[in-house]
């Protein structure tokens, strides 16, 4: 699919730090659609999915503020792979939808696509190329650990889910290994910054 500006898609596995480098493109003034915040959107209350996924499952996976009990629902989606096949077979069409509708009203030089699920879904068809930020699976477990307090089994279930490292590492146009030094953070974004700048420009002439 084509759109317009350039689109980057951003991905890595649970605890690799996309959210944090999602952050520093947005600094440099590049728009950013979070994935994570469309699947949310879609089961906010009044939503008619979120009305579904109550008859389904029933009461417990709705909170009492008339949210979506999220620890629930990721513990049952995670035990039992039939309803997470339910689930994405509802969601995704979803949110496949509400991501296209804020790609197409980007206005910055290029756009990003953060998502946890971009290789795992048909969403990594909707970017011209795709960056990876990359952790070894002891760190990506030690700090989703550190930061959320989840058991490291819990943990270890969804990196499990989630495509392997090798193939993501293969699928990847760029790679940011978020296991380096702090400091050469911001001179590597800035490197790929202007690469997605040069990008984005050459697209524009091939149109």
């Amino acid at each position: 699919m084509s759109y317009d500006p350039y689109i980057v898609g951003l991905t890595g596995g649970i605890g690799s730090g996309k959210s944090t480098i999602a952050q520093r493109f947005r600094e440099l003034g590049i728009e950013v659609v979070d994935a994570d915040q469309a699947s949310r959107k879609v089961v906010e209350p009044g939503m008619p999915a979120l009305n579904i996924i109550a008859d389904r499952f029933g009461a417990k996976m709705i909170k009492s503020d008339g949210t979506l009990n999220r620890a629930a629902m990721r513990q049952l989606i995670f035990s039992q792979p039939l309803e997470k096949t339910w689930l994405e077979n509802l969601l995704h069409p979803l949110i496949a939808e509400w991501i296209v509708d804020q790609l197409q009203r980007a206005e910055s030089a290029y756009v990003m696509l953060e998502s946890p699920l971009l290789l795992e879904t048909e969403q990594h068809q909707l970017v011209n190329t795709l960056l990876l930020v990359d952790l070894p699976e002891s760190l990506q477990l030690s700090r989703t650990a550190e930061r959320d307090g989840d058991p490291k089994q819990q943990i270890q279930s969804i990196i499990d889910s989630q495509m392997a490292r090798d193939d993501k590492l293969r699928r990847a146009n760029y790679v940011f290994d978020n296991s380096l030094a702090l400091d050469t953070v911001t001179p590597r974004i800035t490197v790929l910054h202007e690469t997605f700048l040069h990008l984005a420009l050459e697209s524009l002439h091939d149109d």
